[in-house]
């Protein structure tokens, strides 16, 4: 074995900055031996854990949310930037705020070490190169945009090389690690480091790791479309009824926030032309389509107020002396 790696890197100061996940985990020692009944026991009791880490480190995800709502609030972009399971975590959570709020590639979006076929396939060395990372950032971000490195070890070449170069031109960068003393922390204004400890398989950071990034991504990318005014109340106004399943879920949901029969709802939705949010402004305000559609887009996410959560509440008052309840 030569002394460095392709990269240049000694492979004694890998092996030392090694992160918790590559720990061998002393309660799976015996993994190799188990039944079926007792390896999913085990796994799953090894997950338990997880969501009180990630509950731990909630302070560092509200700072996240902050930063994310001020950059898309004022127009610009946030981006994840990751390699293998962090990446491709990273393009499910940005791809499934597209038909749930109907966010846009313009408000959150997701980069991969190796391109698009890192998705569904394994890029050797995609993640080892910084200079990838970097350019990326060049190439991709605007002055305002918040970049936010994935990276289960909290080392990646690749996102490191991101967060460089986002350090550089004074972009606010952030973090999500699995390792509590994740190197890259000191390139992040904000960094969530969740300590989920080694995993069932020595290394496999698909299981613990991956969960916890899971979880953190869920939080802060739900929590920044709520204070984007995406909801009202706990309903998601702005998804798109794509299909029939969806449609009758904005049917419901009309139902639900204003109290008019399903048929009533159905028929609102359907005269503004299928738009959730101009169909509830018109309900709660007792307001024609056209007046309702104006004033959601007063009051709406792209008409400058990006940041407002009491979109719909706005709206409504400027049609009616009632709240909306």
């Amino acid at each position: 074995m030569t002394e460095q790696t392709e990269h240049g890197e000694r492979w004694q100061d890998l092996i030392a900055l090694a992160s918790p996940t590559e720990e061998r985990n002393p309660r799976t020692l015996d993994l190799d031996t188990l039944d079926a009944p007792a390896l999913v026991d085990t796994i799953l009791a090894e997950d338990a854990g997880v969501a009180a880490a990630v509950q731990a480190v909630a302070g560092p995800i509200a700072q996240l949310v902050e930063l994310c709502v001020a950059a898309i609030a004022s127009g610009c972009t946030v981006h994840y930037v990751g390699a293998g399971t962090s990446g491709r975590l990273g393009v499910l959570d940005a791809v499934e705020l597209v038909p749930t709020y109907s966010a846009t590639e313009d408000m959150v979006t997701a980069h991969i070490a190796g391109g698009a076929e890192a998705v569904m396939h394994a890029v050797e060395g995609a993640e080892d190169d910084a200079s990838a990372g970097a350019a990326l950032v060049e190439d991709e971000c605007e002055a305002g945009d918040v970049v936010i490195g994935l990276a289960a070890s909290g080392r990646t070449p690749y996102v490191r090389g991101a967060l460089e170069a986002a350090r550089a031109r004074g972009l606010p960068t952030g973090l999500v690690a699995a390792n509590p003393l994740a190197p890259l922390a000191a390139l992040a204004d904000v960094a969530v480091l969740v300590e989920v400890g080694p995993e069932v398989v020595t290394g496999s950071t698909r299981m613990k790791a991956a969960t916890a990034q899971k979880l953190v991504l869920n939080a802060m990318s739900t929590a920044t479309m709520v204070r984007l005014g995406t909801t009202f109340q706990n309903l998601m106004i702005d998804m798109r009824p794509t299909n029939k399943k969806l449609v009758a879920r904005s049917v419901r949901m009309l139902v639900q926030a204003s109290g008019a029969s399903p048929e009533h709802a159905a028929a609102v939705l359907d005269d503004a032309g299928g738009s959730v949010r101009v169909a509830l402004v018109a309900l709660l305000a007792g307001a024609d389509v056209q007046d309702a559609q104006a004033a959601a887009v007063r009051f709406g996410k792209d008409s400058g107020r990006r940041g407002d959560p009491a979109g719909i509440r706005s709206a409504v008052a400027s049609l009616t002396t009632k709240e909306p309840r």
